[in-house]
């Protein structure tokens, strides 16, 4: 009996079962609670920062979509530029009579609108005869032995080349000067 009324006696924490003084128990629970406040906020920072980014990698990957969804077309049309331009180049005027001026004629406003519809939406021609080669805009066919150029430098033009807004269409084939 004596050992019962002892029990009550004593302040709790001096038994052996509950060593925490009620104030110091609070204060340890208040710093686990903000521990998971603070991870719970991380957390969630981290999130709305992942939505934003993806938000905007969305945007920029729909913009760049639009902006180069005409490619495939593009690139299909240019080889129908390039059909009616040999076929003006085939058809010399001086020496056609007055039905095959007309069909050329007919052929040469063909293909002005083709080149005023390609220009309309963007699509840049590549004119490189007598500059540098460059192997981002231009593919080298064959070299041409030139001492009046420069080697590297693009003396014929076989196939024009196009691009869209940055973006390449279709490289220019050319023929570059090397050295002699």
């Amino acid at each position: 009996m004596q050992d019962a009324t002892q029990d009550r006696d004593q302040p709790p924490g001096q038994d052996g079962q509950n060593s925490e003084s009620p104030a110091v128990d609070l204060e340890r629970r208040l710093a686990e609670l903000t521990t998971e406040r603070d991870e719970a906020k991380d957390q969630a920072l981290r999130a709305l920062a992942e939505a934003e980014n993806t938000r905007r990698r969305v945007e920029r990957e729909r913009a760049e979509a639009l902006r180069y969804a005409a490619v495939p077309l593009l690139r299909d049309l240019v080889k129908v530029a390039d059909h009616l331009g040999r076929a003006l180049d085939a058809m010399p005027e001086a020496e056609l009579d007055e039905k095959s001026k007309a069909f050329r004629d007919g052929v040469a406003l063909t293909e002005r609108e083709l080149l005023a519809v390609l220009e309309k939406h963007k699509a840049e021609r590549i004119e490189p005869l007598g500059q540098k080669f460059d192997p981002n805009l231009h593919e080298a066919v064959f070299e041409v032995a030139d001492p009046t150029q420069e080697p590297g430098t693009i003396v014929q033009v076989l196939e024009t080349g196009w691009k869209l807004h940055d973006r390449l269409i279709r490289p220019a084939r050319v023929a570059v000067a090397k050295a002699a």
